[in-house]
């Protein structure tokens, strides 16, 4: 594989806490690698909102965020300024609302942030050069058929759905808001 180019022995050109955190895009390799780990970064957020939801006995609630988080993790990984924007939207929102904030959750705040500006950067992501070429999407592993496959083929056929019902999402978990802070003043 490696003397056709295809295997994966591209060095990433950052450590994985700087590329949480504070990405850099130098090569195609980092726009997939950042594509990648924003993917994974919202499908667990969305995995542990159904999760604590189910707990709480709302599993309509649980559903349709499950939804929310993960269709917005396919979009981020196909470079969607939109999906990057709504799935930290919504999680600030959430996070105000529930009044939950701790440690965990600013962390995971920091990396939503960072992954709308990873998306950001990729999404204009074009120099003309061979190192700029995006590495082929492979599907050998149970993991790279989620965040290579799935995603390259599930986005273009849900991504207007997905504008609708996130824009939906956010308009009642804003009606929500404001009957909060009406209560609570």
């Amino acid at each position: 594989m490696e003397t056709l180019g295809l295997a994966d022995s591209t060095p990433k050109s950052e450590s994985r806490l700087k590329s949480l955190f504070w990405p850099s895009i130098q090569s195609g390799s980092d726009v997939d690698y950042l594509g990648t780990q924003g993917y994974w970064v919202c499908t667990i957020v969305a995995v542990v909102s159904f999760v604590f939801l189910l707990a709480m006995g709302q599993p309509l609630a649980a559903l349709s965020t499950l939804l929310f988080y993960y269709l917005g993790g396919v979009g981020v990984r196909e470079r969607s300024r939109y999906a990057a924007v709504v799935v930290l939207a919504m999680y600030v929102a959430d996070t105000l609302i529930s009044h939950q904030i701790g440690v965990v959750r600013v962390i995971i705040g920091g990396l939503l942030i960072s992954n709308l500006r990873a998306t950001w950067i990729a999404a204009t992501w074009r120099p003309e050069s061979e190192e700029a070429a995006l590495p082929p999407r492979f599907g050998d592993t149970l993991g790279d058929k989620f965040a290579d496959r799935l995603p390259l083929w599930l986005w273009p056929k849900i991504r207007i759905l997905y504008y609708v019902y996130s824009a939906g999402f956010l308009a009642l978990l804003a009606v929500g808001l404001v009957m909060m802070l009406r209560r609570a003043g």
